[in-house]
């Protein structure tokens, strides 16, 4: 089941799906993510689509998930996740805008990833019993400024990662019976047109089942969570010679079974 998070024409925002004939209007259903849904015969012309979570209660991403981008960048892979977080305020949506910081940086990178909803409260999750704490899943970008997470931060990610429209999410939620097999989806993305990106999610050095319990072994995952699973190769810091994002460029991340997330990006600018 795919399911979209829209803001209508009345100002309100619901979730639902895509009515079947005209894919500008959306089928309202009642409850949330977490509880069972009760379809309405209310039909609501989309303005403009959501992320699936406005603010999630945490954003986790794993770094060096795939092996093929730990050997671009030249980064020693450690023997189990590299885990880090985004700032839930870093979170846009469909055709929202990535902003490039008036304060820099100068060096923000794409990163086109699967994201996993956590769909209950776990903690200690067996390896075996992890899918079930799985709601679904969502295109991401894991929008990542080089400078700050290399050199203005000495190596300290979170907040090259964290800066507001960092972390486009969207443009549904699939639900994960629909999506039987995560590890094997196909992952693009594109940059004005320009393919910078294509690989499989069969890549990643670890799977679903094993980033979800691996995670749960050292907090508690809530219901809403988002998990970045790691990005395949093909970034542009590890370019020769490097490919930025720079104001004016459009980038996309498609993704197998779910669809296009494709974002504007911008030079933001403060009045002095």
């Amino acid at each position: 089941m795919k399911i979209y998070h829209c803001l209508a024409d009345d100002g309100r925002r619901y979730y639902g799906q895509l009515h079947k004939e005209d894919q500008g209007l959306l089928e309202v259903w009642e409850g949330n993510l977490f509880a069972p849904w009760t379809p309405t015969e209310t039909v609501v012309k989309i303005n403009k689509l959501l992320p699936p979570l406005l603010l999630p209660p945490n954003i986790f991403a794993l770094g060096l998930s795939y092996r093929r981008h730990a050997d671009e960048t030249g980064i020693e892979v450690i023997p189990e996740p590299l885990v880090f977080m985004k700032a839930s305020t870093s979170v846009i949506g469909p055709e929202d805008t990535i902003l490039l910081p008036d304060a820099g940086p100068a060096k923000v990178d794409y990163e086109g990833e699967l994201a996993v909803v956590i769909g209950r409260r776990g903690k200690n999750i067996p390896p075996p019993e992890a899918m079930d704490y799985v709601l679904g899943y969502t295109c991401a970008n894991d929008v990542s400024a080089r400078d700050w997470q290399f050199e203005r931060q000495q190596g300290q990610w979170v907040r090259g990662k964290s800066f507001d429209s960092f972390c486009p999410l969207g443009p549904c939620l699939v639900t994960r019976d629909e999506l039987p097999d995560p590890n094997k989806l196909a992952v693009r993305t594109v940059l004005n047109g320009q393919i910078v990106q294509d690989a499989s999610t069969n890549g990643m050095i670890y799977d679903i089942a094993t980033i979800v319990s691996n995670l749960s072994k050292s907090l508690t995952l809530l219901p809403g969570t988002v998990i970045l699973t790691g990005t395949p190769e093909g970034v542009g810091f590890t370019r020769v010679p490097p490919l930025f994002l720079r104001d004016g460029d459009r980038i996309s991340v498609t993704i197998e079974g779910i669809g296009t997330l494709a974002n504007p990006v911008r030079a933001e600018r403060i009045d002095a």
